[in-house]
This record gives C-alpha cells, sequence and structure tokens, in this order.
C-alpha cells in the first residue's frame, strides 16, 4: 500500500488506475500472473467461476493493452485454440513506472504553474 499525501493506494488500486482495468480485467490479469502457465479462456472462466463471453472481454482488452500474449496452439486434428499469458512481470512493472513518471510530471507542472 502506498500512502499520498490524505489517501492511502492499494496495489489493486495502483495496477488497475495505471493501466485502466475494471475489476475483471484485474482479476484475470493476477489470476494470469499467478499461473505457470499459458491458459485457454474456457479454462479461466471456469477456475474463475464466470462466463465464457466475460473472460472474452477481459482478455481482449488485456492483450490490447500490452499485458497479455495470445498464442496460437494448432490442434493434432486439425483447428487450433488460442492461449493466454501474462507479459513478463518486469515488463509490466516497467510500463507501471512509465505511466506513474509521466503522471508525476504532469503534477509537478501543474503545481509549477499555481
Amino acid at each position: 500500500m502506498v500512502t499520498f499525501s490524505c489517501k492511502r493506494i492499494t496495489e489493486e488500486e495502483l495496477i488497475r488506475c495505471s493501466f485502466t482495468l475494471n475489476k475483471t480485467e484485474y482479476n484475470v490479469l493476477i489470476f494470469l500472473l499467478k499461473s505457470d502457465k499459458a491458459h485457454k479462456v474456457s479454462q479461466i472462466s471456469k477456475a474463475m467461476k464466470l462466463k465464457r463471453t466475460t473472460i472474452q472481454k477481459a482478455i481482449k482488452n488485456l492483450v490490447e493493452k500490452g499485458l497479455v500474449n495470445r498464442t496460437q496452439k494448432n490442434l493434432f486434428r486439425g483447428g487450433y485454440v488460442f492461449l493466454y499469458k501474462p507479459n513478463n512481470k518486469e515488463e509490466i512493472k516497467n510500463k507501471m513506472k512509465e505511466i506513474t513518471y509521466k503522471w508525476y510530471k504532469r503534477i509537478e507542472k501543474a503545481i509549477s504553474e499555481l
């Protein structure tokens, strides 16, 4: 937890705010970060007890934001499935640092202009 003047900011709030994540997107990201393997949407859906379409929407947004990677696995008898795995934790942390640094610079400028 981080304290900023009169407000305490939890880790969840910091991650969600940094990447503009809703609660489901955040929970899916944390689920994937805690896992050591790539998952299909159906596996995530079952583990989190949420509808497949809810997970698909969250995953789509996480991929677009560069937090999760999608890979295609070709099946033996034809067809394929998509597997999802988070980006490297250090890469995610570095993105958060960049975002918070930009925020800090905007705040610093706003204070200077008072």
